[in-house]
């Protein structure tokens, strides 16, 4: 079993950057490919980004790439989102997730393990 706790959410202005944290433990962090997931009221739950365990392959939602960034430090076991030029749209609580593979999923249920979620707020 692996425990997830994210971090860096906050209240942002359009045109700001945040940067997010998820900190893992319980297992060894490099098995697991780990996804970036956001949830706005009332809507279902969608895929941000996803990386391998490695790190060397990645995945970005349409309407975020190029200015969301995700990256892990296994050192240190922690996956990070980096999002610039935020948009009111980018508004969500977001959570981490990993699953034991070696590349990630867009789909949120192949994913096991899932962070709290930290709270992401963009103003216009």
């Amino acid at each position: 079993q692996v425990q997830l706790v994210e971090s860096g959410g906050g209240v942002v202005q359009a045109g700001d950057s945040l940067r997010l944290s998820c900190a893992a433990s319980g297992r060894t962090f490099s098995d697991y490919s780990m996804g970036w997931f956001r949830q706005a009221p009332g809507k279902e739950r969608d895929i941000v980004a996803c990386i391998s365990r490695s790190g060397g392959v990645t995945y970005y939602e349409d309407s975020v790439t190029g200015r969301f960034t995700i990256s892990r430090d296994n050192a240190k076991n922690t996956v990070y989102l980096r999002m610039n030029s935020l948009k009111p749209e980018d508004t969500a609580v977001y959570y981490c997730a990993a699953r034991a593979t070696v590349v990630g999923s867009r789909v949120p249920r192949d994913y096991p393990y899932w962070g709290q979620g930290t709270q992401v707020t963009v103003s216009s």
